[in-house]
């Protein structure tokens, strides 16, 4: 499935990283620290490979 705004996308990206160990979970904040808790990496790659150029800022 693929993200909905550039904020989900970004988003995103940070769990990824902090899935596969790139960066700190504790850094995480917000959406990003609940798609790590939630998500499967795979989900995280569909989400944080989606094109950012026609996506809304924000969701809504």
């Amino acid at each position: 499935m693929p993200a909905q705004s550039k904020a989900q996308q970004k988003a995103a990206g940070a769990a990824l990283s902090a899935k596969r160990g790139d960066t700190k979970v504790k850094d995480l904040k917000g959406a990003s620290k609940e798609m790590y808790d939630d998500m499967s990496e795979s989900q995280l790659e569909d989400f944080a490979q989606t094109k950012r150029e026609d996506l809304p800022a924000k969701k809504g």
